[in-house]
């Protein structure tokens, strides 16, 4: 029974190990609700009446920039 089992043993950590990495290398969970939640934060800003002394605008501006950042991360890091 202990021949048969090592090997199971070592595949099944061999799995586990693979599938961590794979996760930790290709997922990233953050960073994709970043991009929800600046897409949600820009709905609103555009919602809001412009008078605000070009801050509003500035501030669509800005969370367009945070988005390309943070897709570029994306990009970068493969996923």
């Amino acid at each position: 029974m202990t021949s048969s089992y090592a090997p199971r043993m070592l595949l099944g950590t061999a799995i586990a190990a693979s599938v961590g990495i794979g996760y930790a290398i290709g997922a990233q969970p953050h960073m994709a609700e970043s991009i929800a939640l600046l897409q949600s934060a820009r709905s609103e800003l555009a919602a809001a009446t412009p008078n605000k002394g070009g801050h509003r605008e500035r501030g669509l501006t800005l969370i367009d920039q945070a988005i390309g950042e943070v897709r570029a991360g994306l990009a970068f890091a493969g996923g």
